[in-house]
């Protein structure tokens, strides 16, 4: 599977799911700012996915804490995974744009695991069954 939301990503919760389309087309920016080696569009992109990636964790946690999903594990997965991001940027930014091919496909291919495999089909997809319960559009007041 490439860098691409699919209905097979569905973690079955309108905001959830539309915020990991949101999140899949940062990672995508930032791809392209590797592949262009333009460290300052690298530098915005990775600045925008963070924040996003962070509000996106918030509302995980509120909802799952709404479904009573067993959060803790989770969110130290989400700490972990926000330390990865950012050793991520913080090796390609140093580099300031002067990376080889390898390293290219190499983050690049890092990212694709980093979001879908890691964020989403591994982590997210254990809430599935537990929001399953309840409407796709539920959102806790």
């Amino acid at each position: 599977m490439g860098l691409i939301w699919t209905n097979k990503l569905s973690v079955g919760n309108a905001i959830i799911d539309s915020e990991h389309r949101n999140l899949i087309s940062m990672v995508k920016d930032v791809s392209h700012g590797i592949k262009a080696r333009d460290g300052s569009a690298l530098s915005q992109a990775f600045k925008l996915l963070e924040y996003w990636l962070c509000v996106h964790f918030v509302n995980e946690a509120k909802i799952a804490q709404a479904v009573k999903f067993p959060f803790e594990q989770h969110k130290l997965a989400q700490q972990h995974s926000l330390k990865e991001l950012q050793y991520m940027r913080d090796e390609l930014t140093a580099k300031d744009g002067m990376w080889s091919d390898g390293a290219v496909n190499h983050f690049n291919r890092s990212l694709k695991n980093w979001m879908i495999d890691g964020h989403i089909i591994k982590l997210d997809m254990l809430m599935k069954p537990a929001l399953q319960n309840y409407d796709y559009n539920f959102w806790p007041d």
